[in-house]
């Protein structure tokens, strides 16, 4: 497959350098996560009677994940995301959705986005 075929989530792995649109550094990756649109719906998480939904955004998101939006979450999972352990005055951890990559070269992954449009880790 021609490169420029694969979506750039699929070219992003732990410990790249994360720049904004602006070029501003924000962190490294700390792990990315291919999108699964089956994977779970904000219902899901508003009703403990679908259990295979729920356990399914469990998973994904442990630890300190479960502290976003039920909604963004769901939202993440189903488009997948990069987590960004962020540096310098950040001092929670970033959420990249699929949508907001706009490459990755060599050791650099460029979002479309500046830093505020990120999701931030609570």
């Amino acid at each position: 497959m021609h490169p420029s075929h694969e979506p750039v989530i699929g070219q992003v792995r732990a410990g790249m350098k994360v720049v904004d649109r602006d070029g501003k550094e924000l962190g490294k990756v700390e792990f990315v996560r291919m999108g699964d649109p089956q994977a779970a719906t904000t219902e899901g998480q508003e009703s403990g009677d679908r259990p295979g939904l729920v356990p399914a955004l469990a998973a994904v998101f442990h630890h300190a994940e479960p502290d976003l939006p039920p909604a963004l979450a769901a939202r993440l999972v189903r488009a997948g995301f990069v987590k960004v352990d962020a540096k310098g005055l950040f001092s929670r951890d970033l959420y990249v959705a699929a949508d907001q990559l706009a490459g990755a070269e060599g050791d650099v992954v460029r979002l479309s986005v500046d830093a505020g449009s990120l999701a931030k880790e609570r």
